[in-house]
């Protein structure tokens, strides 16, 4: 989407990736919405599609803890006027520090504020930082402003939490529960043979999904354009799966959520949205279905405990 601000009309405008909009990003974000209504101009956030790090590095995009939809979604709560997905280019990554600040800041989208984090980089190579910015702010006629980052959050350091599956870790810093989404598919359907009918979720590439276990969380049914609107906004606690299954071998890794108490709900086709509150147990092989069964009432029993 392109900004309407090109023309006469100037903005302030906040940068970077924004994968995972959190609490550190929304800092930077809520400064620049209030600098923009004390000054009565329009806010608009910049991100960038795909990952700047597969076009500098191919092979290397990290795990994504938002989608691009979802993070508009979570910039515009956070009262941005316009948001602006710039496509991330080889040609992009190959501008100067003047030429993005020129090209992109100055001409695109006419700022008079550039507000970002105080460890933000831009650049071929990353070679600018805040100073070159506010040094490139005096050549094209923009203010800079540098927010204090906030410690220990960082979208890195949220990765590292969800690979060992400390997703209480994640939401911590996040600000929210950690989320994954995607398309509910047909899977081997043994969660409905055993009574807990689980809606099997088809996560885009480079999602961000947390070490393999059984966790508490949240099933909710996302409106996505040309899907299926069935349950839409509907939000249940549910118990999540995350893993091969060891009890049943030769069963690739999935994202399987339980919603309780639901036996009725048809989803295949659906957007959803599995929300992960708490890491119950790793993933454990049982020698009988029974053992099997009786564990996942246990699992159910503490999920309820936890998300109801």
């Amino acid at each position: 989407m392109g900004p309407s601000v090109q023309g006469s009309e100037r903005s302030v405008v906040t940068i970077g990736v924004y994968d995972g909009v959190h609490r550190g990003h929304q800092r930077v974000v809520e400064r620049a919405v209030s600098v923009a209504r004390e000054r009565g101009l329009r806010s608009v956030a910049v991100t960038f599609e795909p990952h700047p790090d597969e076009v500098v590095r191919p092979g290397s995009h990290p795990p994504r803890l938002t989608s691009a939809r979802r993070r508009a979604e979570l910039l515009g709560g956070l009262g941005v006027d316009e948001i602006d997905t710039v496509a991330f280019t080889f040609g992009l990554s190959r501008n100067s520090p003047d030429e993005f600040a020129q090209n992109v800041l100055a001409e695109r989208l006419r700022a008079a504020v550039v507000v970002v984090g105080e460890n933000f980089l831009f650049g071929q190579g990353a070679s600018g930082d805040v100073e070159t910015l506010r040094t490139l702010g005096d050549k094209y006629d923009f203010e800079v402003e540098a927010v204090p980052e906030l410690d220990a959050v960082s979208s890195t350091a949220i990765r590292e939490r969800l690979v060992t599956g400390d997703v209480a870790g994640a939401a911590d810093r996040l600000g929210r529960p950690h989320r994954v989404e995607g398309v509910v598919v047909r899977g081997y359907q043994r969660g409905r043979q055993l009574g807990f009918p689980t809606a099997n979720v088809e996560t885009p590439q480079h999602t961000a999904i947390p070490a393999d276990g059984v966790y508490a969380g949240w099933l909710e049914c996302v409106p996505v354009a040309n899907l299926p609107a069935l349950y839409e906004g509907e939000r249940w606690p549910a118990a999540i799966s995350v893993g091969t299954n060891p009890t049943f071998e030769g069963v690739p890794r999935t994202v399987e959520a339980y919603a309780l108490d639901r036996d009725d709900l048809e989803l295949y086709g659906v957007h959803v949205a599995v929300e992960f509150a708490a890491r119950l147990r790793g993933n454990t092989r049982f020698d009988s279905i029974d053992e099997l069964i009786a564990q996942i009432h246990a699992d159910v029993a503490a999920t309820r405990r936890l998300t109801t």
